[in-house]
């Protein structure tokens, strides 16, 4: 550990101040609690006094390397404005610009080394990752007392310093260096006999040198080392290498240098779909998604997901907020939805290839591993703006590969459920309209004149609807379509008091398809779990209410309706009484599950999906008779008044089939 201020060596000599100080720095501009410092200088032993201790170090840190002086010190120093050591309720943070720390300059001077590997540019990797390994004096902080955090910085940082020196050495073997690093090699191969990187490209340079049998011999020793120190074979890539060399093989000849991926276009992509009509009621959450995507990350780009309902109006909200954020992403703006026309998630794998297309990428060059294609995605990206929206996402492993490496990007996400990874940033929830909002949004489509001749029954259209816009404009649609219709003659179809084309097309109000999409996305338990529940009446499900009903326990049933919300078809609040949660359906997604054909693991005993048994499981409520009566009327009588009885719920009338 060193300090330099314009060439002055100010490192302090107290073992406890380097400690502070290296603690601060590894962790720069995050505020340190003040128990981990505690715990990182004496562990399970602080003094008595250790408040006072800790702050005395704090004081001295401070007057020694002049950073944020006190007041009264003002004239002492002549602290920069982007190094200060600054205090907080919890801690303290030590603020350094990025360059003012050689471990800062090797990780960015690593990461661009890597991308340049992999883009094969070979010159520049081995240029660039020779300086950042020129900024290693030593072992990492091997001068500082280590208590658990610095243990584990020090080991992160040889781990970093190890793989940065094979890739430069992967970069000069490229480049038929083979002989300038025989040296190199079997040095680091002696101090490291049982790390199979180094000896594999020792055996590599040893071949292209001439020297088949020490590069046999190097196999031989290190195969002896790690069963003599792990009780381990050699791997699959080493022992490959091995028959390779004993074989002659052509393909461990020196390869032709590959020329460095080069994109060129005349225009930058610009996949967003149309904005489509105007919002209405989203201004909140439009604000929201803005200001999370404009919030710059240090290291990574900001990834924002947006969750709701089906039918909420998520896809829509998505691509004006993409349109109206899409100034700052000039070098292309990404578009892929991440289920396909039958609703099964998409592969990542093929949206990269999308991407890599449209942003020029040869089809030759296109890599045929979604590992691969996410390395060259990342690298065409690393030092570009670049606005990826994805629509539909179902699951943290479809988006993740397609996060581009620069924090200049911006992530916008929509999603089928609740999704949560360390890379996303925000999640905005969008829900059902107020009626108020529903009603403008009709009045948008169909004008206020109709509205105003018909404003009862345009109320409650927007009240049958859930204030869902995906079902309203649908309604709307229709309404437009058949401008004859008053409104309430749609509203009595989809009460099911009128029969006929009137009704029988209002279906698709129910959102039907978007509510099965989500449905199908789910375990095998839960949409069994769906179906029965969408069957009852009950305004709001208790975790044992809905037991009973599913005739498992309250544990494995909370554990469902968990799941039914995390994919948004159900809501919880909290509830009253010894309950801490209930649950909710929409009317509309109650309505779309019961169009859901039964199945035989529906265990509900119901007119709606009635199996006679010879008597009732002990589960289902007491008062249900022992022996279930011999007619199926009577059967479904004795069940139905149960479920009145215990639970206040009824059941769907529905006819009983042989």
């Amino acid at each position: 550990m060193e300090v330099l201020r314009h060439g002055v060596v100010l490192t302090p000599s107290a073992p406890k101040l380097r400690t502070v100080l290296s603690l601060l720095a590894v962790q720069s501009s995050i505020v340190v609690r003040t128990d981990k410092i505690i715990e990182e200088l004496w562990e399970d032993n602080p003094p008595a006094s250790v408040t006072t201790t800790l702050q005395t170090y704090i004081y001295q840190l401070r007057k020694l390397l002049r950073l944020g002086t006190p007041p009264h010190m003002a004239g002492a120093g002549d602290t920069p404005a982007d190094a200060a050591l600054r205090t907080s309720p919890y801690g303290y943070a030590l603020i350094l610009d990025s360059d003012m720390l050689d471990t800062m300059r090797f990780e960015r001077l690593s990461d661009q080394g890597r991308r340049e590997l992999e883009a094969g540019d070979m010159n520049a990797a081995a240029e660039t990752l020779s300086h950042a390994l020129r900024l290693w004096r030593g072992p990492a902080l091997v001068d500082v007392g280590h208590g658990p955090v610095l243990r584990a910085e020090g080991l992160r940082l040889e781990e970093m310093y190890k793989n940065a020196l094979e890739r430069r050495i992967e970069a000069d073997l490229h480049l038929g260096r083979h002989h300038e690093l025989l040296g190199e090699l079997t040095r680091l191969a002696a101090e490291q006999p049982t790390h199979e990187g180094f000896q594999a490209k020792l055996m590599l340079a040893l071949h292209r040198a001439g020297r088949r049998s020490e590069a046999l011999k190097v196999y031989q020793r290190t195969r002896s080392a790690l069963a003599r120190e792990l009780g381990l074979d050699p791997s699959n890539d080493l022992e490959q290498l091995h028959r390779a060399v004993l074989a002659a093989d052509e393909s461990l000849a020196l390869p032709r240098q590959r020329t460095p991926v080069r994109i060129s276009r005349t225009r930058p992509p610009r996949q967003l779909p149309p904005e489509g009509t105007a919002l209405v009621g989203r201004q909140p959450q439009v604000a929201a998604l803005l200001s999370a995507l404009s919030a710059r990350q240090h290291h990574a780009p900001p990834v924002v997901v947006i969750t709701g309902p089906p039918g909420s109006g998520k896809s829509a909200l998505c691509k004006q907020v993409g349109h109206r954020a899409n100034g700052p992403y000039t070098d292309a703006q990404l578009y892929a939805r991440l289920v396909d026309a039958q609703g099964r998630p998409a592969d990542p794998r093929d949206v990269l290839a999308e991407f890599l297309r449209a942003l020029d990428v040869p089809e030759d060059r296109i890599p045929a591993t979604r590992s691969e294609r996410c390395r060259l995605f990342r690298t065409w990206t690393a030092d570009r703006r670049v606005l990826v929206t994805l629509d539909d996402v179902v699951r943290t492993d479809q988006l993740l590969p397609l996060v581009p490496a620069s924090p200049d990007c911006a992530v916008l996400v929509t999603a089928r459920r609740q999704l949560y990874a360390p890379e996303i940033t925000a999640t905005v929830e969008v829900g059902p309209l107020t009626a108020e909002e529903g009603l403008r949004l009709l009045t948008n489509v169909l004008g206020k004149h109709r509205i105003s001749q018909d404003e009862a029954a345009a109320r409650e259209l927007v009240r049958l609807c859930d204030g869902l816009p995906a079902a309203l404009q649908a309604a709307a649609a229709r309404l437009q379509l058949r401008p004859h219709w008053p409104i309430s003659k749609l509203v009595k179809g989809l009460r099911g008091e009128t029969a006929g084309p009137g009704n029988g097309g209002n279906q698709d109000l129910v959102l039907y398809s978007r509510v099965e999409r989500s449905y199908r996305l789910t375990s095998p338990a839960v949409q069994s779990a769906f179906r029965v529940l969408t069957r009852f009446e009950v305004d709001a499900f208790t975790p044992r209410r809905a037991a009973r009903l599913l005739r498992i326990s309250e544990v494995q049933t909370e554990a469902l309706l968990d799941e039914l919300v995390e994919f948004q078809l159900m809501t919880a609040e909290p509830a009253d009484g010894d309950d801490l949660l209930q649950y909710r359906f929409l009317p509309s997604v109650r309505a779309a599950g019961r169009r859901l054909p039964a199945d035989e693991r529906d265990a509900l005993l119901s007119p709606v999906y009635q199996t006679v048994p010879a008597t009732v499981p002990a589960t289902v409520p007491a008062t249900v008779p022992a022996t279930v009566p011999a007619t199926v009327p009577a059967t479904c009588a004795a069940i139905g008044d149960a479920c009145v009885s215990e639970l206040g719920a009824q059941p769907e009338r529905a006819p009983v089939s042989s």
